[in-house]
């Protein structure tokens, strides 16, 4: 019994180990435009007000892998006023999202599973800090929406408001 602890103990170890280091190598890690994992899909999602009526478009990029969602926008040096990504999630849940090596500020939108926005953060870009120091920014939502900063307050934005997901999504 003692021997078969230590083996699954081990095991954990090593799997703790190994996953640590592949978050911690970001060499490890997609880049968009390289192929593989790091493709985007384009899509256009409309944010409408409670009445239905439209507020804006945006053509998004799509995050729908772990690895795209990791690597978010921090490989992009900066996005048109109609420009976004769009992360989309397995499930609705609590989610936290940081400005990891971001050259320029976004709002950053969170969406639940029926397209209501539920909450909407103002991030400007970090300064200089260690990954464990950046300000998270929190909210509920199966999808979450980033567009350049003031994006939001410029097309009146807010929480109630929807984002039409394409059906695929």
């Amino acid at each position: 019994m003692r021997s078969r602890t230590a083996v699954v103990a081990v095991a954990a170890v090593l799997l703790v180990v190994a996953g640590g280091a592949f978050a911690l190598d970001s060499g490890s890690l997609p880049v968009p435009g390289t192929g593989g994992d790091g493709e985007y899909e384009w899509a256009t999602v409309e944010i409408t007000d409670e009445s239905g009526a439209t507020l804006a478009t945006v053509r998004v990029r799509i995050a729908d892998t772990r690895m795209k969602r990791y690597t978010g926008l921090s490989e992009t040096s900066s996005l048109a006023v109609d420009e976004g990504m769009l992360f989309v999630h397995p499930s609705e849940g609590e989610h936290t999202y940081v400005m990891r090596r971001m050259d320029f500020p976004l709002d950053i939108v969170f969406v639940d599973a029926n397209g209501t926005i539920t909450t909407v953060h103002h991030a400007p870009v970090p300064e200089e800090t260690p990954s464990e120091d950046l300000v998270r920014y929190s909210g509920r939502g199966k999808y979450v929406l980033e567009v350049p900063m003031g994006f939001t307050d410029e097309h009146g934005v807010e929480v109630g408001d929807r984002v039409v997901v394409p059906d695929d999504r």
